[in-house]
């Protein structure tokens, strides 16, 4: 059965859709690739003064229905934004966790006067934005068209109707993301982190799965909105080029009729962190990296007089784009990651610490060694007065370009008002930022960073990463988590002593139709047909024994991608860019293409096949084995027990981003002249969303013109 095929495929697919980027890349290589005595000056200017920020006094008022509006005048352009934000605190949603996003996002799907498209057509009309979620309602136009999106948004905000289709399109969108995430190891990542960090009866720590997704109704979406859209319940935040007046003349007209109620209060527990070092490992069979969080949460609320102290101490600590330690560490000393970058956020109810790095398998426990060591310096040792300089040149810069978005002075206004800071803490930022010291650092390090007392999450490929992390936690035993960070309580099911890996592949051949009816398969034509971001696409396969092969991708009425082997030569062509091949890799990953069952492969010398045991996925117990190639390449397929077919493959694939671990899946087998094949086979790891593959077209042994598999 083809596997390898939908490796390549993917490349093409990811340099079709990446393809405008090559152009900008190469000319970000250009410029740094220029003289540098003509790129760099070699005595940079002296830093001078911390200026003062002006941006602006705001002023406020209350409608009489409870409504909080604050108005921040700015007339340098003639726009106006308002920012409706509700002031709820996150709920724990239990078994329908995922809930309230859908319901702020259904906000916008229609109203009793407009239906969605109508809603879209108006706001594009006048050039304006409008956008819900579960927190609030904003919207921006120009001023002349202000009272035309206060129309629209209000109408919005009062008459939503949460139709059934869109409501659907929406649970069919998140279920498709949940079902590329759970492959995704860095949403794994952050799954477990948050279960570990703030626990499951903590808001932050729940996770939406694909059971919490399927058990929403609409009549959740509406119960929560005519819960929490409130009046009393909300800021509204006007910014732009407006007066006092003006705003208050708005305010009136748009938002005075909207009725308040009662708002549930909710209290949580402050979540505690770990006393000691925690290993929580994720496994990602196949994966020949590893990412590492190190994490725990963090006191620290808006406004907490040591957060601009914090950010200077993590800024040298891991912050900034190359400056930070752990990226100089981690990446430019020991070559062991693309980056290494640490934060810590604040939050009105528990922020949260996290250092983290995607890197090599076999240099996961030597990463660990480095990121605590880093977080050990930063606690012993002074910082230097460059590196403190450094840091607060960055953050100066990051804070003057923020504040080009009138969303960011509205927060900026909300923050003031919401958390009773003084009225000018943004407008002396700069001044505060500069003050940082030296000594500083090193009491905001002493008191927030915590290489003794972390949890230490990792997600890898487990047989070749847990063990080696042992001797990080401090038991001496490591938890194990699911993709949606709940625990795994793993149950050895011993494999008898009679099974082999060669007995599995064996089983499975024997499955699909048994060795005689795969070896009298002389050509095998294949179509299957997929929707990729919105388009259709095509993939059609042609293989001949014993060494013809051509594939062939097309999507949007065009050849993306072709690629042909006739038994002395290949060659690839990507969007009429054509290379031919006689040796190397890629002529070898070719020319595998026009094996038709590779399992047959298997069994021949050179390849080396490990039975790693039995593990249970989705519910089926499956044989898990390693595959390795003449050539060193390695697979994991996952064979049931049950029934002896493939169920699942994976196998590591460079792309634009870095190494990936690409997830196949196999379903839905049916007979085809005596032989099973998967007609479902789902893709995912590298792309957005999972790609669906099904069989449109399939010929045994069929005419085949032989001038397909011809290279010029």
């Amino acid at each position: 059965m083809k596997r390898y095929i939908l490796f390549i495929i993917l490349g093409g697919i990811l340099l079709f859709f990446s393809a405008c980027a090559k152009k900008t890349t190469e000319n970000i290589k250009a410029v740094s690739t220029a003289d540098p005595a003509k790129a760099w000056r070699k005595n940079p200017p002296v830093p001078a003064q911390a200026r003062d920020i002006n941006l602006g006094e705001y002023s406020t008022f209350d409608l009489a229905n409870g409504l909080k509006v604050i108005v921040v005048e700015n007339h340098k352009l003639p726009r106006v934004s308002y920012q409706l934000s509700f002031n709820t605190d996150a709920l724990v949603e239990g078994d329908k966790a995922g809930y309230v996003s859908i319901a702020g996002d259904m906000v916008s799907k229609g109203t009793k006067n407009r239906s969605k498209a109508q809603i879209d057509k108006e706001i594009d009309f006048i050039g304006a934005n409008l956008s819900t979620s579960a927190t609030g309602i904003f919207g921006g136009s120009l001023k002349k068209h202000s009272e035309k999106l206060l129309e629209v948004f209000t109408d919005v905000l009062y008459n939503p109707v949460f139709p059934e289709d869109e409501f659907e399109k929406i649970r069919k969108r998140t279920l498709s993301g949940l079902a590329a995430s759970k492959t995704d190891p860095n949403a794994i990542a952050r799954n477990i982190a948050n279960a570990v960090n703030f626990g499951k009866d903590h808001p932050y720590g729940e996770a939406q799965t694909e059971e919490s997704i399927k058990n929403i109704t609409i009549d959740d979406c509406k119960n929560y909105y005519k819960t929490y859209f409130k009046p009393n319940n909300a800021y509204l935040v006007i910014v732009g080029d407006i007066t006092p007046a003006e705003a208050k003349a708005q305010a009136e007209k748009y938002f005075s009729k909207w009725e308040k109620g009662e708002v549930p209060v909710q209290k949580y527990k402050v979540p505690q962190g770990p006393e000691e070092r925690k290993v929580a490992f994720g496994n990602k069979d196949g994966a020949v990296q590893s990412v590492i969080n190190i994490t725990y949460p963090v006191e620290m609320k808006p406004g907490n007089p040591d957060a601009i102290k914090v950010s200077v101490m993590n800024s040298i600590l891991g912050g900034g784009v190359f400056s930070g330690r752990l990226m100089q560490n981690l990446r430019e000393k020991k070559a062991y990651t693309y980056g290494a970058r640490s934060n810590i956020s604040n939050d009105k109810l528990i922020g949260n610490f996290t250092a983290s790095a995607s890197v090599r398998n076999e240099v996961t426990d030597s990463s660990v060694v480095e990121f605590l060591y880093e977080m050990e310096r930063i606690v012993r040792e002074p910082v230097t007065a460059e590196d403190l300089q450094l840091a607060k040149n960055g953050l100066a810069g990051n804070f003057a370009r923020s504040l080009e978005s009138p969303q960011t002075i509205a927060n900026f206004a909300l923050n003031t008002f919401r958390y009773n800071l003084p009225k000018d803490y943004y407008n002396t930022y700069l001044q505060k930022l500069d003050a940082v010291s030296i000594a500083d650092v090193q009491m905001m390090a002493a008191k927030y960073v915590r290489p003794d007392k972390c949890n230490i999450v990792v997600v890898g490929n487990k047989d070749n990463v847990a063990d080696r992390l042992l001797r990080f936690d401090s038991d001496g035993k490591i938890d194990f988590y699911d993709p949606f960070g709940r625990p795994v309580v793993e149950k050895k099911v011993e494999v008898a002593d009679n099974i082999t890996a060669r007995n599995v592949i064996e089983d499975y051949i024997a499955a699909i139709g048994g060795m005689k009816k795969l070896q009298s398969v002389q050509n095998l034509r294949t179509v299957r047909k997929a929707t990729i971001m919105g388009q259709d696409a095509s993939f059609e396969t042609v293989q001949m024994v014993p060494d013809k092969y051509m594939m062939k991708i097309s999507m949007m009425g065009m050849t993306l991608q072709e690629q042909k082997y006739n038994g002395t030569k290949a060659m690839s062509g990507q969007m009429g860019q054509k290379q031919v091949f006689t040796e190397g890799k890629e002529f070898e990953g070719i020319k595998s293409q026009s094996v038709i069952f590779d399992q047959m492969e298997y069994l021949k010398q050179g390849y080396k096949l490990e039975l790693k045991g039995i593990e249970n996925l989705d519910g089926q117990d499956c044989y898990k084995i390693v595959v390795t190639k003449p050539d060193g390449d390695q697979a994991t397929e996952f064979y049931s027990v049950k029934t002896n077919l493939l169920y699942r493959a994976l196998q590591s694939q460079d792309s634009p981003g870095g190494p990936v671990t690409v997830t196949n899946e196999y379903k839905n087998y049916k007979e085809v002249g005596g032989i099973m094949f998967p007609h479902t086979i789902e893709l995912s790891g590298a792309m957005p969303t999972p790609i669906v593959m099904e069989i449109s077209e399939i010929q045994i042994n069929g005419p085949v013109d032989k001038s397909i598999f011809d290279i010029e």
